[in-house]
């Protein structure tokens, strides 16, 4: 890792060493060029996922939000920037922005982190020819965040910074696979990711709400692959999950004296999870840097005889890290039991 960090500060120096003359042309993850100004100082985030990546790395570059901030996520954020407006989001479900209401705002840079599918590929290419403003795609993917924060490093002018995310990323993701690299994939649990308070939301295979989840164990949704998709009961005793995750508190207090759930083995033995969702959700919601810590819960949470490691230290060391703001001991054990 070492040889990497410096390899990249190494090539980084040499293709950035010129700042103020910079060739401002980059090849987002989609294969746009994007031209890009020399000094980047307001960024318009087109979802949440790229609005959660940009405030850890730079939050005084986020010009606003897709959805404005409960007050219990600002808890966790810098004040300040937590109450930053609504601005709406360009991506998602509720794509409330237009190219008109973006441009008024006048950022330097329009960044989007998710999908680099075709689809949205050309809504960035669209956007950027209607506003004149340079809008980067970069992956979104669990596995491509090391390479994402160098990416968005560069394209904010913050090299240092980025790569230094970037090691925080591979050094998580090395341990935890590396850990569980001689568990076959045979032998890993089936996990039920439980959405809602009914919990009859689930997510298909490859769905990026389940990535992280696909990462350490197998998703116990069948083998048709999707996004969000709402099941039966009879679907979830038929797949008769080893552990389910949940999301909802109500649901995964309740469903242990449920007698629609009580014959599936994860709740006969137990093994029914509440998800941590403060200030973000730790498995999906959204899908970016948060889920970093969600890996540490995750492996600790499936696999407690390969990771007996200390989640209050990890969550303090992430939250001061990635959030810019140290949770007290009482408030990481809310989080941990998904008080917050």
């Amino acid at each position: 890792m070492l040889t990497r960090r410096a390899f990249f500060i190494t090539t980084s120096a040499a293709l950035l060493a010129p700042r103020l003359a910079r060739a401002a042309t980059v090849t987002d993850d989609a294969g746009r060029p994007v031209t890009v100004p020399a000094n980047v100082k307001r960024v318009f985030a087109a979802g949440s996922p790229a609005a959660i990546l940009l405030y850890t790395l730079a939050p005084d570059l986020l010009l606003g939000w897709p959805h404005a901030n409960q007050p219990e996520t600002c808890a966790f954020l810098v004040p300040a920037i937590c109450a930053r407006p609504d601005v709406g989001a360009l991506t998602g479900r509720s794509n409330s922005a237009s190219p008109e209401s973006v441009a008024a705002l006048k950022p330097d840079l329009i960044l989007d982190v998710g999908s680099t599918a075709p689809r949205y590929a050309a809504l960035a290419e669209k956007v950027q020819q209607q506003t004149g403003i340079p809008y980067a795609l970069l992956d979104g993917g669990i596995l491509s965040l090391s390479t994402t924060y160098e990416k968005l490093g560069g394209l904010i002018g913050r090299e240092a910074a980025g790569l230094d995310f970037a090691d925080y990323c591979n050094m998580t993701l090395g341990v935890i696979t590396n850990r569980l690299a001689f568990v076959p994939a045979d032998k890993r649990p089936r996990v039920y990711y439980a959405r809602g308070r009914q919990g009859l939301t689930t997510a298909r295979r490859r769905a990026s709400l389940v990535e992280s989840i696909e990462l350490l164990a197998r998703n116990a949704a069948g083998e048709s692959e999707g996004g969000l998709t709402e099941v039966t009961i009879e679907q979830v005793r038929a797949w008769d999950p080893d552990v389910i995750v949940a999301t909802d508190a109500a649901f995964a207090d309740g469903v242990k004296s449920d007698s629609a759930w009580t014959a599936i083995k994860a709740v006969r033995e137990g093994r029914v999870h509440l998800a941590p969702q403060a200030p973000f959700g730790w498995v999906d919601g959204p899908p970016s840097a948060n889920r970093l810590i969600g890996l540490w819960w995750l492996a600790t949470t499936l696999y407690p005889d390969l990771f007996n490691d200390d989640m209050r230290e990890l969550t303090r060391d992430f939250y001061t890290k990635f959030y810019h703001v140290t949770p007290t001991d009482a408030r990481i054990d809310d989080v941990l039991a998904g008080k917050s």
